[in-house]
């Protein structure tokens, strides 16, 4: 937290809170001027006022206090006042007293707003109170981020002078140390797959942990979506109830980034009612927010430069020796070509090609843990990172932040623009927009990005999908026992659950892992479940990156994404150098590189084909409501009046990787294409799908020519605006658009959950369509393009000289008119 002396960027307050020549003093007023020398320069040098479409200015904020409880154990209250800090900001003193008073509770505050300190006084209270014998389990998103929390709580603990400890479980934790901490670790911090697959199933050996488990820390639940958050909903319900098997009740405390529906997104994770805290009252000092668009080379056809161009450009003016500066991409190709472009232009920057760095996912640790510390240490003044640094890892006080391109939610965007400027110092956040109907609706309306959060998040703990393979974990672990109402279960964790009961019928009768004798079912296989149970659709499943000539590791990367990453041919990127994929060994997860020079890297591309298995739900508006003239061209299907319908339903998805081509650096010349050959990648999941009957696409000028064209441009549209509304990135959600659908036989744009059994993502969709459609709309109408861009509804060349046109047409209609209305559902049978 950042106190009244000097604070760690974690939340911990440093001991002898006295300036610190590396975070403060001589350092920090030479980083003030160089921020506030930057944002003159980008504001009044031509070059650069021109790109700049807005500018936002938050002034410094003043602190808003409390005292400490008065329930608190005076002993922390003592450690902290010597520590400097005197008081706590009012939302960790409310947070504080809600914990102390046994309520499960939610802190959801801007990044940098001491979430750290809210949990770790009531834990530790709670020790002091239990003379030792209360445990609590944190949970992070990641290792990085548990062990950077451990070496924290283990210094606070050695200044109180208590027997107490705190150990990190993980993948990395010797065989040594697990027995340690299973004894004697008051305080186990672990991630969500090692508690699903380390503790639960082997809960026997911790049954110390859950006799006497106290609290359950997460933080950064706003990371707890989609199916990952889906799949650690049921991990706690496996948590919760072998706690009480054990007979404690642990309470939960939260933290997360600002979000919409903080108590509702909470219910849904835990399965219980939190009390939320959202007021924050933290300090914070000036910050800068700036919004670059890209300069537009061909106004007609709306192209406008590269992002990742502009950002190693920009880097002449936020990049230099005495100040930090962090850069965001969203793909790990672009964190290598940046970092590549950056360490060769270094000498121009100030700098040295060691003092920048690149930083992702798929980096061994050893590398990650040096590059942090070279962060902390202020070795290294240039970092290019993926939303791998978006959390809380301790990096230090940074001062410049530049995202290129939109991460996809506010709740990111507020996650990155917080990395810098901690401990009230000034700031610089640049968002530059990229070639992106949702990048360039937010360079046109600034405003949303510093609204009130509207995203939603998908959540569906009961997906069922997900809830059978849970509950084969839970059985495994602990019997379950028949309710007393038909079809229910005697266990408050998955009473309320309506399918649980039928899951374990069927794994009994039909999978034959269970056995049910005197309504209990018993696990009854050999196999350990929790091993082949992925939380996120891939991590048990990585694919390994070896070099050719020593096999030795080098990164990995998720099955689903090496179709496209590291088939063979492929260029894999570690900190600027390049390596080529000589074989892909698919089955067994291999993929074997050698280095190159290389002057280009490779992208993939997908087909995919969508078949329906089955509607749940439809909405319908008719042809008499819909805001267009009657058909001037006879059509053979009226569909019963029908305009336009939306639909829900589960889809069957397959997608094959069909060749990738080669992309030169700095001049983006496509120098070849080349096939690949894998097996296809093949999921069930949940879909959005919106139809337009035949007469309604005569109407709008959709029938015959290259009219399918403008229609898929459409649809594209619709997928790559969703993040706006929905918590999501655009590779979260697959898209699928027919002139004439197999199934509706009609103009069909499908939109999917790109993942196994969907999690709410298309439900969302469903419900926000209209939203969707207007905000498209907007986009079309405002880019100055001619007949289409990628910025708006696609490239002329993919839409047709018409596209923009009937895109508009079309979006226009969705928009306008009264809301479809629900209606009986009459499931068109699939044409084979």
């Amino acid at each position: 937290m950042e106190g009244e002396g000097v604070s760690g960027e974690s939340g911990w307050p440093r001991a002898n809170a006295q300036p610190d020549p590396r975070r403060g003093g001589a350092r920090r007023s030479r980083s003030a001027r160089g921020v506030a020398e930057i944002v003159s320069k980008l504001r009044e040098d031509p070059r650069w006022a021109q790109r700049f479409e807005h500018w936002h200015e938050v002034g410094p904020r003043a602190a808003h206090t409390a005292p400490f409880p008065a329930s608190i154990d005076a002993r922390l209250v003592e450690l902290y006042q010597r520590r400097g800090l005197n008081s706590l900001y009012a939302h960790q003193a409310r947070f504080v007293e809600l914990a102390l008073a046994g309520r499960d509770a939610l802190v959801a505050t801007p990044t940098a707003s001491g979430k750290t300190l809210c949990y770790v006084l009531p834990v530790l209270d709670a020790l002091y109170r239990s003379e030792g014998s209360a445990r609590s389990l944190f949970l992070f998103p990641t290792k990085a981020l548990s062990q950077d929390q451990t070496s924290s709580l283990t210094s606070v603990v050695e200044e109180l002078g208590a027997q107490w400890h705190a150990y990190t479980y993980d993948g990395d934790t010797p065989p040594s140390v697990r027995r340690t901490l299973r004894d004697r670790g008051h305080m186990v911090l672990t991630n969500p797959y090692m508690l699903h697959a380390g503790i639960l199933p082997n809960h026997a050996k911790w049954s110390e942990l859950f006799r006497d488990l106290r609290y359950v820390v997460i933080d950064e639940v706003h990371t707890l979506s989609g199916v990952f958050g889906s799949s650690v909903a049921n991990v706690l319900r496996r948590l919760v109830r072998i706690a009480r098997h054990y007979g404690s009740d642990p309470k939960f405390l939260l933290c997360s980034a600002t979000l919409r529906e903080p108590r509702e997104h909470a219910r849904r994770l835990i399965g219980r009612d939190v009390e939320v805290v959202d007021e924050d009252g933290s300090p914070s000092g000036p910050r800068t927010f700036g919004v670059y668009n890209p300069p537009m080379l061909n106004p007609v056809a709306g192209l406008r430069a590269n992002a990742l161009e502009e950002a190693r450009e920009l880097s002449t003016a936020v990049c230099g020796p005495t100040h930090q500066t962090i850069f965001f991409c969203k793909r790990r190709t672009a964190v290598e070509v940046l970092t590549r472009y950056l360490k060769e232009a270094a000498p121009n920057l100030g700098l040295t090609p060691d003092e920048i760095k690149g930083y992702r996912g798929g980096y061994l640790p050893d590398l990650r843990r040096e590059i942090e510390e070279g962060l902390r240490a202020g070795k290294v003044k240039v970092v290019v990172s993926t939303n791998a640094l978006e959390l809380g890892i301790d990096i230090g006080a940074l001062d410049v932040a530049v995202l290129v391109g939109y991460p996809g939610s506010q709740a990111s965007f507020w996650q990155r623009a917080g990395r810098v400027g901690r401990r009230q110092k000034p700031s610089l956040v640049v968002q530059i927009a990229q070639s992106d109907p949702v990048d360039q609706y937010l360079a046109r309306h600034p405003g949303s990005l510093f609204a009130t959060p509207r995203e939603r998040l998908g959540l569906d703990p009961d997906n069922l999908v997900i809830l059978s393979e849970q509950v084969k974990c839970a059985a495994f672990e602990l019997p379950f026992r028949e309710g007393s109402e038909p079809g229910t279960l005697a266990d408050p964790a998955y009473g309320s659950v309506r399918d649980a009961a039928g899951v374990l019928d069927y794994l009994a009768e039909e999978s034959r892992l269970l056995l049910k004798r005197d309504g209990v079912w018993h696990w009854m296989a050999d196999a350990y479940p929790a091993q082949d149970v992925k939380l996120a659709g891939g991590e048990a499943d990585n694919v390994l990156v070896l070099d050719a000539d020593t096999k030795k590791a080098i990164g990995e990367i998720d099955r689903p994404t090496s179709i496209t990453t590291v088939h063979e041919g492929a260029i894999y990127q570690v900190q600027g150098e390049t390596w080529k994929v000589e074989r892909f060994d698919y089955e067994n997860r291999r993929a074997y590189v050698r280095r190159v020079e290389s002057d280009y890297f490779t992208e993939a591309e997908l087909d995919v084909a969508v078949r329906v298995l089955r509607l749940e739900e439809r909405r319908m508006r008719t042809r008499a409501e819909a805001p267009v003239e009657r058909p001037l061209i006879p059509v053979d299907h009226d569909h019963d009046g029908e305009d336009h319908s939306v639909w829900r339903g589960e889809v069957h998805v397959t997608s094959v990787a069909t060749q990738y081509k080669k992309i030169r650096f700095y001049t983006r010349e496509n120098v070849g294409a080349e096939d690949i050959h894998l097996p296809p990648e093949e999921i069930d999941t949940e879909a959005f799908v919106l139809t337009l009957s035949e007469a309604a696409a005569c109407e709008l000028g959709l029938a015959g020519g290259d009219r399918g064209s403008a229609w898929r441009g459409v649809g594209s549209l619709i997928r790559r605006v969703a993040p706006l509304w929905l918590r999501c990135q655009p590779s979260d959600l697959g898209l699928s658009t027919h002139v004439r659908s197999p199934h509706f036989r009609r103009p069909s744009i499908t939109i999917y959950d790109s993942v196994q059994g969907g999690v709410g993502l298309a439900t969302i969709l469903f419900q926000t369509y209209r939203d969707l459609c207007r905000a498209a709309f907007e986009v079309v109408s405002k880019c100055a393009c001619a007949n289409g861009c990628p910025g708006c509804v696609g490239p002329t060349e993919e839409v047709g000289p018409q596209g923009k046109e009937l895109a508009l047409r079309v979006l226009a209609h969705f928009a306008s008119g009264p809301d479809p209305v629900p209606v009986p559902l009459e499931d068109p049978e699939p044409v084979a």
